[in-house]
């Protein structure tokens, strides 16, 4: 399985205009949310879509802080898969969103556009440190940064089954 160690911030943002996203490429995700694993480790399987081509991700995350975390991902068959369905959290929805990756000034984007909000999407970035400086394209408009509030994680987004009021 691949570890990586990863710094992540989250943004609320309105969602823009796709075709103003340079070469966005998209992929329609289904993620499961299973029971946790030793220690409060989140793990999740998910079903990624890309130009009629699906794949199966199982993932292991370790949260350090807010915005850093130790992530293990490997790719998983169609039967891994499904005889992981069993494990899945009673609890959490399934989620479905669209997922926008793309790339501003040599930074990878990736944008959320859940099924339940026509308004409102996630937009994450990778960072070499917690404190570098983003640029963001100006076509999107940044609301405010969720990195540190948890009912903006996809976990408690799936079982609101919308954005927190405040957004």
């Amino acid at each position: 399985m691949d570890q990586n160690y990863e710094i992540e911030r989250k943004f609320l943002i309105k969602i823009p205009d796709v075709k103003n996203l340079d070469a966005a490429e998209k992929l329609d995700i289904t993620q499961i949310y299973l029971n946790d694993g030793e220690n409060g480790l989140q793990r999740r399987i998910r079903r990624i879509m890309h130009n009629n081509d699906v794949r199966f991700y199982y993932t292991e995350k370790n949260f350090i802080t807010a915005v850093t975390r130790i992530e293990n991902e490997k790719e998983i068959s169609l039967e891994d898969y499904n005889s992981m369905l069993i494990q899945k959290k009673i609890d959490c929805p399934v989620i479905r969103k669209v997922r926008y990756n793309f790339i501003f000034q040599n930074q990878n984007f990736e944008m959320d556009v859940y099924d339940f909000s026509n308004e409102f999407a996630t937009l994450e970035l990778e960072l070499e440190n917690p404190e570098q400086i983003i640029h963001f394209p100006e076509c999107i408009k940044v609301l405010k940064e969720v990195s540190n509030d948890s009912r903006y994680s996809n976990a408690s987004l799936a079982k609101a089954g919308n954005f927190p009021n405040n957004s």
